[in-house]
């Protein structure tokens, strides 16, 4: 079975909103519920996968070097919706840790890019397609 969903904490709903509201799309997410305490995204089209569920946390201060959320990674379908992600962070401004490229070091094909989206958490948009 696949994991149901996770829920990220966030410093503000509204700004977080806003980041995703913008980024989903492009991994292939589409909104899900949202209301005063909460905003949700689902694989669109009907697609197996988890949900994404946040929050607002009650303090600040994420960091993947401490235990909790290391990193999400959202699988698209071609390399070309990988490049699309990463020119889209690069244009916000957004930290890029690794432009897209071969990965190597995991199970082939893994093409990706990570880069520090909102409140600093790691994202990442990986096909495993060679094409």
């Amino acid at each position: 079975m696949p994991l149901g969903h996770l829920g990220i904490n966030v410093t503000d709903l509204t700004a977080a909103r806003t980041y995703y509201d913008e980024m989903m799309p492009l991994v292939d997410y589409e909104p899900f519920l949202l209301d005063d305490t909460q905003f949700a995204y689902r694989p669109a089209n009907g697609k197996v996968g988890a949900y994404l569920f946040f929050y607002r946390a009650e303090t600040s201060g994420y960091s993947r070097a401490t235990p909790g959320l290391q990193h999400l990674a959202f699988m698209v379908r071609t390399r070309a919706a990988v490049r699309a992600t990463h020119s889209w962070a690069a244009s916000r401004g957004d930290e890029i840790v690794h432009a897209p490229r071969e990965f190597p070091e995991y199970p082939p094909p893994y093409f990706a890019t990570f880069w520090l989206g909102y409140d600093g958490v790691l994202l990442e948009a990986v096909c495993h397609k060679d094409a």
